[in-house]
């Protein structure tokens, strides 16, 4: 059995999780298996609360230390947005493989310059769009490729959540422009991801995004207020290289949502409808079947759609959103040992950017934008 030894920047929501999995996947890696080596974070007494939580060897303030560990082979990065670069490419220059939270970069520029460099290096990439590990999504996706639904005529996604409705919420790193968009790369990236997971490369789009919260206190409790340059929702159409088109939205300030990530597929034959906050379940209308006049048929996730069967033996019974974290990192850990590419890697987190990137300009000079 090979031991490859993990390393994690950052222990926050993301941080955990990715403890979480990287613990979990050691049951089921098989041949591979990860190990805790280290966790850095400026806050020195999360870091220690981390390793200790989750059994990392040791833990560190400073994320260099990582990147100079000879036991750390892989290197998970969930620091905020700005820092992505700075940490991946030294590790990448380590010769390490990397994990990154999305988004990868603040722009589709230096997207690249850090896919060339891992390309370059060899080593294994992946990013967070743990959405599309879900075993429902990969069935979604094979039943369209085997024409279940018939010429796709139409797309309608969105990622909606509420955790930035008060205006009253401070400023923040996610509403630092050095850091990229706004909701447009914070959540449109998953949904922007997913679309092409499923109906493959987008070829122009034509996007709205909009500040609704002009200004935020700059720190908790603070009068001093401070402008905020980035977008609170995104209103994109976009045209597939497939032929269809569709629309997507991406939101922040959806009040009353807390994880509204979901799209309708709609075809010559059938549609598929899926939502995140029932990510057990995907709905299925079949054209001229009998059985389905009234409507939908709910298909349930059961151990029929791997790999849900490694962590429950019953259908219905549901996993659940760290469950998809550790898919990720399986499946990270499986291309690490073949060498094959896993995604989404740094390639495919470059071509979400871009349209991230595309939709800024469309937005700004209110025109349709061809990639």
């Amino acid at each position: 059995m090979r031991r490859i030894g993990i390393g994690l920047i950052g222990t926050g929501f993301m941080g955990r999780s990715h403890a979480m999995a990287w613990h979990a996947a050691a049951t089921f890696s098989g041949d591979i298996q990860p190990v805790l080596v280290s966790v850095a974070d400026i806050d020195g007494a999360a870091a220690e609360r981390t390793a200790r939580q989750f059994g990392f060897q040791r833990w560190t303030q400073e994320w260099q230390q990582l990147i100079d560990d000879p036991e750390v082979e892989v290197i998970s990065i969930t620091s905020p947005n700005r820092f992505h670069a700075e940490q991946a490419l030294a590790a990448i220059a380590a010769g390490k493989h990397v994990h990154c939270e999305k988004p990868l970069a603040p722009d589709a520029s230096l997207a690249a310059r850090m896919t060339a460099a891992a390309e370059q290096a060899g080593v294994q990439t992946q990013v967070g769009f743990n959405y599309v590990k879900n075993p429902l999504l990969k069935l979604a996706r094979q039943m369209i490729a085997d024409g279940e639904l018939g010429e796709i005529s139409g797309f309608r996604g969105i990622h909606a959540e509420d955790f930035m409705t008060s205006p009253q919420l401070p400023w923040s790193w996610r509403l630092d422009p050095a850091g990229g968009a706004g909701a447009v790369a914070d959540l449109g990236s998953h949904i922007l991801g997913m679309a092409r997971f499923l109906l493959g490369p987008i070829e122009a789009l034509f996007a709205d995004l909009d500040t609704v919260v002009k200004q935020r206190p700059e720190a908790a409790g603070s009068s001093v207020m401070k402008a905020v340059e980035v977008d609170d929702i995104a209103r994109l159409t976009v045209r597939f290289a497939r032929g269809c088109r569709g629309q997507i939205e991406a939101n922040w300030v959806a009040t009353g949502h807390k994880m509204q990530l979901g799209f309708e597929i709609t075809g010559s034959k059938g549609s598929l409808i899926f939502n995140q906050e029932r990510f057990n379940e995907l709905q299925f209308y079949r054209s001229g079947d009998q059985e389905q006049q009234n409507g939908f048929r709910t298909l349930v996730a059961g151990p029929e759609h791997p790999p849900y069967g490694l962590f429950c033996p019953a259908p219905g019974h549901q996993i659940g959103f760290n469950d998809l974290k550790t898919i990720e990192m399986l499946e990270f850990l499986q291309a690490i040992r073949t060498g094959e590419r896993s995604g989404p890697d740094f390639r495919e987190a470059l071509e979400i950017q871009k349209l991230v990137d595309a939709a800024l300009v469309s937005s700004r000079e209110q025109r349709w934008v061809t990639l």
